[in-house]
């Protein structure tokens, strides 16, 4: 039997509709409307598709639009006074830096100067060491996305055998630690683990991270096994994901497409850590 195709676009839609109403109560309880301040830093095609996105969607939830687009030749002088305003600014709930930044700049530096409590993309080394102590924070949204799907399709994480292909700062170690604190029995994979499909074959749950088109096969995946595809790759047959999903859908039991699987859900996450970081600001 084909597995369960996870529909990323309709689950991350209800995310965004419950934030929405979750901002429009908040609002009504403080009367402080949660702001969000993307700051674009030159004109990358690609970043200001995806900043144009981020605004349109805070928008519709009800969240200010606070961006800042700097040009190209800016001096990291420049941009650290512009993220030490917005760090101050009690408008401003949360601030996402868009990367990558022209070469010139300290990317590293820039996200370190973000204040933890404002950081809904989850980088900065305060927020990841929230994360792996386990204490209240903002979560780095692709990771929290893929929690969010297995959730919605109630697939059980306690106990479950949890494999992650790829080990980055920005998915898979994230990703592992909520898979450990869902009390998962979680291994990562990379470019030095040895028989990597005898390893992945373990997997309940799989969650394929690593950027290499259509790395995983059906001789990679367990019947029945919920598999993620977080792989976002340009190729001649257009955008395809880590996993070969045409081969994989006959042996999983539940199978993120790409596009359209993990990728909405990353936004709706945005959205969600903004007024969480609203309510911690306020103590709400």
């Amino acid at each position: 039997m084909a597995a369960t195709i996870i529909d990323g676009r309709a689950i991350a839609r209800q995310v965004r509709d419950q934030v929405a109403a979750d901002v429009a109560a908040f609002t009504a309880e403080t009367g402080v409307v949660p702001g969000l301040a993307t700051v674009l830093v030159g004109d990358d095609p690609a970043s200001a598709v995806y900043v144009a996105n981020k605004r349109r969607a805070c928008v519709e939830a009800g969240i200010a639009d606070l961006h800042r687009h700097l040009l190209a030749d800016v001096a990291q002088e420049d941009v650290v006074a512009q993220l030490q305003e917005l760090n101050a600014d009690p408008q401003v709930s949360g601030i996402l830096l868009q990367l990558p930044v022209p070469r010139h700049l300290d990317a590293n530096l820039l996200v370190e100067l973000i204040s933890p409590d404002k950081d809904v993309d989850g980088l900065t080394a305060v927020s990841a060491g929230r994360l792996v102590q386990g204490v209240p924070g903002l979560r780095p949204c692709t990771p929290s996305g893929v929690i969010e799907l297995l959730d919605h399709h109630e697939v059980p994480l306690e106990g479950a055998e949890a494999v992650v292909v790829g080990r980055s700062d920005l998915v898979g170690k994230p990703v592992a630690q909520l898979l450990l604190q869902r009390n998962a029995t979680v291994t990562i994979c990379h470019s030095r683990t040895r028989d990597l499909n005898a390893v992945t074959r373990r997997a309940d749950v799989l969650i394929a991270a690593v950027g290499v088109p259509r790395l995983l096969g059906a001789d990679a995946v367990k019947p029945g096994a919920a598999v993620v595809d977080v792989g976002i790759n340009r190729t001649d047959d257009g955008l395809v994901g880590d996993v070969d999903f045409d081969a994989v859908r006959e042996v999983a039991g539940l199978l993120t497409p790409v596009p359209g699987g993990v990728g909405p859900m990353t936004i709706a996450l945005l959205l969600r850590n903004t007024l969480i970081a609203a309510r911690l600001q306020r103590g709400v």
